[in-house]
């Protein structure tokens, strides 16, 4: 068989080694001159940038790509756990460090709400549930036939599938300040924990059972192991080509087209580009179909993210490698990112600081960041030249005051990227951060599906199919190919 990929983010690249281990000839096509997608890197004057995912957990969902052609992962990359997951920051400056260690977490818990402690340990034991049967079950299951979601429908409906993350949380922990720290998940995917389905509660599992990991160089460096064990199995990568067309007959996949107008014939062709985008902007053959088109119309896209990526001279040694700061509002601040699209100036943030772990990732005597800050997708109109200014200038004046003395004085070099950035380089759709909403209704059967319901030989793996975004998400979403090609 020969398969085509598109797009070399982490899902493209396990799909490309999964079809290779089944003896498919694989080319893999990337726009770009370095592969990542997401997970890019930037280097500038000896600082390196992780263009994206940071939090690595389920590491054996990478580790297994090495093991499909019987080489050892530790050839390749180096992966450690980190001892603080996050270090949470609330407005009145009280802390919190979120870890594995459950004594340290119910210690601190008991010291902001003892009646809480017993309503987290139930809340942790729910969540293995949802984990057990959303993840370890049905994460590299195809969601193709309306008859098997409907199977899972008694089974979800007795995990609160119908609650949001913040609700379910919100039954067993009572204190404001918990409910944030233990709803925060969905925003790590793209959604929000007002709306998202409690089928992502199990993210908090997943942590609890595998840990937070990073790579060691960065998660580029991941992609670079990746890349080589590609070159090693004979996988053919085309860089710095943008595929421009899907070409079909009959209602099959024929071939690609890329812009320098040559084309490759394909028995597949798998898409790691965002599937709306697939949809509207490389397919002209289209079958119609009535249900497909009026779910591709009522999809609601995740957030926008603007990323502020810096190098200081100041080494800020007491600053955690994973920070998460909340603005003084909550549903509020979310309601005006996801619902009124608006921006707003009482932010929350998450600050990435590489090299608390990984000195080679800032020059001697320097130290090396990317604050993430979510803000509405491209639906909300904002014209991010005249607005990206103002946030950077924003979420530094945050960060002086909250976590990093005299930031401005200190910053050697500096760059961000907005909404557009993902809509004109990555090609997702409103330049949402993560495609669709996690929500009920856009969740497995209800996503796009992992095989394409309008043209034969056409599949999806990545943030906008089953299961979801997320390193493990769009890894497992390789995973489905292994049962429906």
């Amino acid at each position: 068989m020969n398969s085509l990929v598109i797009g070399s983010g982490f899902g493209g690249i396990a799909a490309a080694l999964r079809l290779r281990a089944k003896n498919h000839k694989v080319t893999l096509i990337e726009k770009h001159s370095d592969l990542g997608g997401r997970a890019r890197v930037f280097k500038k004057n000896g600082f390196i940038f992780d263009g994206g995912p940071t939090v690595i957990t389920a590491p054996y969902l990478i580790y297994e790509l090495f093991e499909l052609f019987n080489k050892k992962p530790q050839d390749y990359i180096e992966i450690k756990p980190i001892d603080t997951w996050y270090r949470f920051i609330f407005e009145d400056g009280k802390e919190f460090d979120y870890s594995g260690n459950e004594k340290l977490m119910k210690d601190q818990i008991k010291k902001i709400s003892e009646k809480d402690v017993k309503g987290y340990e139930n809340l942790v034991s729910f969540t293995k549930k949802i984990f057990d049967k959303g993840f370890t079950e049905l994460s590299d299951v195809p969601f193709n036939k309306s008859f098997f979601m409907l199977k899972q429908i008694p089974a979800l409906l007795k995990l609160k599938s119908y609650k949001s993350v913040y609700s379910l949380v919100s039954s067993f922990v009572k204190n404001e300040k918990l409910r944030r720290i233990l709803s925060m998940h969905p925003l790590l995917v793209g959604g929000n924990p007002f709306t998202t389905t409690s089928i992502y509660g199990l993210i908090l599992y997943l942590e609890k059972k595998w840990g937070v990991h990073y790579s060691m160089g960065g998660t580029g460096n991941i992609i670079k192991g990746l890349e080589k064990l590609m070159i090693e199995e004979n996988i053919e990568i085309i860089k710095g080509s943008e595929v421009t067309n899907i070409n079909s007959k009959k209602g099959k996949i024929k071939s690609v087209k890329l812009q320098n107008q040559s084309e490759i014939m394909a028995d597949n062709v798998i898409c790691n580009a965002d599937p709306p985008s697939v949809y509207e902007k490389l397919i002209n053959n289209k079958k119609t179909n009535v249900f497909f088109n009026w779910k591709k119309k009522r999809m609601e896209y995740s957030m926008g993210l603007f990323v502020y990526y810096f190098g200081t001279k100041k080494v800020y040694e007491k600053v955690a490698h994973h920070t998460i700061k909340f603005g003084d509002k909550y549903k509020e601040h979310l309601d005006d990112i996801f619902k009124k699209k608006k921006l707003n100036d009482d932010i929350s943030y998450y600050l990435h600081r590489p090299s608390a772990t990984d000195k080679s990732m800032a020059p001697e005597g320097h130290d090396c960041f990317y604050v993430l800050v979510p803000v509405p997708n491209n639906q909300s109109g904002i014209d991010w030249s005249i607005e990206g200014d103002k946030i950077k200038n924003l979420v530094i004046s945050k960060m002086e005051k909250n976590l990093l003395p005299n930031l401005r004085d200190n910053i050697v070099e500096d760059f961000y990227l907005t909404p557009d950035y993902f809509e004109k380089e990555l090609n997702t759709k409103h330049g949402s951060g993560f495609s669709v909403q996690p929500k009920l209704t856009q969740s497995a059967y209800f996503r796009f599906h992992n095989k394409s319901e309008i043209l034969d030989g056409l599949y999806f793996v990545g943030a906008g199919t089953h299961p979801g975004a997320g390193i493990p998400g769009v890894l497992s979403s390789a995973k489905v190919l292994d049962k429906i090609i």
